[in-house]
């Protein structure tokens, strides 16, 4: 096994809108936000991940960042191929006699079409897959948090990524019923753009929209353990004039409400869906938050007050779909769920 392990790398991708995770031999060996910087004039890439991400928004008129994923899906074929290229090389910055075989397991959102998937699999393969196994968000969410996910119990999971939620109830090994919305992460930094134009006069950028949200962001308009009112520097609409101003965390959190509102109707739809036996389930079992967009401060609550049911943020939320993606890439013999041409 020790001759065939180094002749062939398996590795698990998350190909997220926002950031890109992959996982070699158990370890985080990626995590970058899934941007590319390219010289308009050659076509070629200049910069990935986190250096593309310094240069969003400053760029010259030479240089322009792409980001090759919205809301969940390839929209850019060559920039994610060149993305995907870059990120595996990032695994192994040396130079090798011979580049070794490459298994992938990558997860895609369960409401993609085959053309998405096709787009998919057909930049792994142009990456350098040899082998491309795909899987269900959801599905690898819940395996990442700890579900046995091949019980015959009913599992409510929500994965709020940057393109998309992903919302599904798991059961026996599949995906008994499930909504795939193109709300999620990006959609809270639009309103906090479009709250700052509107309320307060003031242009922000994508990247200062993402900061408040990490600083102040907040799904209720009160919270028993409060962020700090926060700064925020961009151009005065009136006057073109650099400006700082402080915004509060309540205000973001009435930025927020119409798009967290979209999210709660999603999951209702989705336990309308539900068979009893399922429902039933849920009502011990509760829902489960996994993504980045889990991470907003009071979602958990909002979404328990809604649905009056208990709500489990997934440890570390953000790494859970890549965590069950590495698993299941493991036991890809025992998961017949795991997608394969």
């Amino acid at each position: 096994m020790g001759l065939f392990s180094f002749l062939t790398q398996e590795i698990a991708i998350d190909l997220g809108t926002a950031n890109t995770l992959i996982i070699m031999n158990d370890k985080v060996v990626v995590d970058e936000p899934s941007i590319v910087a390219k010289d308009i004039q050659t076509g070629a890439i200049v910069a990935i991940g986190k250096k593309a991400q310094q240069m969003h928004g400053k760029t010259h008129k030479l240089i322009e960042t792409i980001r090759p994923l919205q809301d969940g899906v390839i929209a850019d074929f060559h920039s994610a191929e060149q993305m995907l290229r870059g990120m595996i090389k990032m695994i192994n910055p040396g130079k090798s006699l011979f580049n070794p075989s490459l298994r992938m397991v990558i997860c895609i959102p369960s409401g993609i079409t085959e053309v998405e998937k096709r787009a998919v699999r057909d930049s792994a393969e142009r990456a350098g897959a040899k082998e491309v196994y795909l899987i269900h968000e959801p599905m690898a969410a819940a395996i990442g948090i700890g579900i046995d996910v091949e019980e015959p119990m009913g599992n409510m999971i929500i994965d709020i990524g940057g393109g998309t939620s992903e919302i599904a109830v798991i059961a026996l090994g599949g995906i008994v019923c499930d909504k795939s919305i193109r709300v999620a992460g990006d959609d809270f930094s639009a309103d906090i753009e479009d709250y700052m134009r509107r309320q307060h006069n003031i242009l922000v950028g994508e990247r200062t929209a993402e900061q408040i949200k990490i600083e102040v962001g907040s799904a209720l308009p009160e919270l028993d353990e409060p962020p700090a009112d926060y700064a925020v520097r961009g151009r005065d609409l009136m006057t073109g004039i650099p400006k700082e101003i402080v915004v509060t965390y309540s205000e973001i959190a009435h930025a927020l409400d119409k798009t967290i509102s979209k999210i709660e109707e999603a999951i209702l739809n989705a336990l309308e869906q539900t068979p009893p036996e399922l429902s039933a389930d849920i009502y011990k079992t509760g829902i489960y938050l996994a993504g980045g967009g889990s991470q907003l401060r009071g979602l958990d609550k909002r979404i328990s007050a809604r649905t009056k049911l208990p709500v489990h943020i997934a440890e570390d939320p953000q790494r859970a779909v890549v965590r069950g993606t590495a698993i299941a890439l493991k036991n890809i013999t025992r998961y017949v769920f795991l997608i394969k041409d």
